[in-house]
């Protein structure tokens, strides 16, 4: 950044003495100053892909639903168009700014699914890595993240299980927990889940939640016991609103941001879910089970480094449905148990830093 703001000063030292501007100077001019701007600005978002698995048999977890003869007759044409689809989604969320520089992902089944996804075109621009973990999970998917290789310089990921004391059969995602550093000026520390549905119903799933909660408030107590400024990022598809007892109680997360106090979470997510904003619809009703939240070192202002400025749900038309019974929702890769050809069946979220 500051040499693109040298630059810039250099250009415009550079009029005022010969008295000229040329449309190549005010095309440098443009360069420096957007490339500037996009330089002092990250999107981190997180994107539940809905059942992105391979076309093969896997050896392990039952995948038997998503293969060619399978019950959603998962074909290589169906896999890769869905690859080109989120591919796409992807490539647009937060375009201006340069472009998601650390995306969550759940509902991936391996490091393949990945790899073929950030080889798609759209997204070879962006030189996104990935990092990967097996999960347990007795559907075989997992979280993971992808990150602009230019921009966040990899340091270590660790995963974490997730155990039920009374249920030793259990088994779900594991939390992942990825540190890196962005753009050489500042080290994050982001965890992406995926917590157990509720399937069940709300009062026997809602105990394996609340676990889940205190699993991801446990590594945030770490991180922050080894650093009270630790830059944190938790993401993730929660199965679980803004207002759950999981996220207030379990994460102990703060809705209002000036209740943050250091060792808090805050969640932007809180007052969106409030005036009514969703990722994710179910029975006539919107849903913001997908959220990102940041501790209170993110919150603060010092110098040449990022801090959060806002959060959002992407949904731009071309991920809606548009027509007939589910208008408006997620357009989705299967409705009804019938093929759409969509995306997913929720939105992806996303933060703004800027610096």
């Amino acid at each position: 950044m500051i040499q693109n703001i040298s630059l810039f000063r250099a250009i415009i030292y550079f009029a005022m003495m010969t008295k000229k501007i040329s449309p190549i100077l005010i095309f440098l001019l443009l360069f420096v100053l957007f490339s500037t701007q996009a330089q002092r600005t990250a999107i981190i978002g997180f994107y539940n892909v809905e059942n992105l698995y391979d076309t093969e048999k896997d050896s392990i977890a039952d995948d038997s639903e998503f293969l060619p003869n399978g019950a959603y007759q998962w074909t290589v044409e169906r896999y890769n168009h869905k690859l080109k689809n989120l591919s796409y989604a992807i490539s647009v969320m937060g375009k201006e700014q340069g472009g998601v520089v650390v995306l969550g992902v759940c509902e991936v089944e391996n490091e393949r699914v990945l790899n073929d996804l950030v080889a798609q075109e759209a997204l070879k621009p962006l030189n996104y890595k990935v990092a990967h973990h097996d999960s347990p999970d007795v559907r075989g998917v997992d979280v993971a993240f992808i990150y602009q290789g230019d921009r966040f310089d990899f340091i270590a990921q660790k995963p974490f299980t997730l155990t039920i004391p009374d249920n030793p059969r259990f088994r779900t995602r594991d939390q992942l927990l990825l540190v890196g550093v962005l753009d050489k000026t500042d080290t994050l520390h982001l965890i992406t889940n995926h917590w157990p549905s509720k399937r069940g119903g709300e009062a026997r799933s809602a105990p394996l939640r609340m676990a889940a909660a205190k699993l991801t408030r446990s590594i945030v107590d770490s991180l922050l016991n080894d650093n009270p400024n630790a830059n944190i990022v938790i993401m993730g598809d929660l199965n679980d609103n803004p207002t759950a007892k999981s996220i207030t109680q379990g994460l102990s997360a703060k809705g209002k941001i000036n209740d943050v106090k250091q060792f808090d979470i805050f969640n932007p997510m809180w007052k969106m879910y409030k005036d009514g904003i969703g990722s994710y619809a179910y029975q006539d009703n919107w849903e913001l089970i997908d959220q990102i939240m940041v501790s209170y070192a993110l919150l603060q202002h010092k110098p040449n480094s990022y801090r959060f400025v806002s959060a959002h749900v992407f949904n731009p038309n071309f991920l809606k449905t548009k027509a007939g019974s589910f208008q408006g929702y997620p357009f989705r890769s299967y409705a009804g148990g019938n093929y759409a050809g969509g995306y997913s069946d929720h939105f992806p979220v996303y933060i703004v830093l800027q610096r």
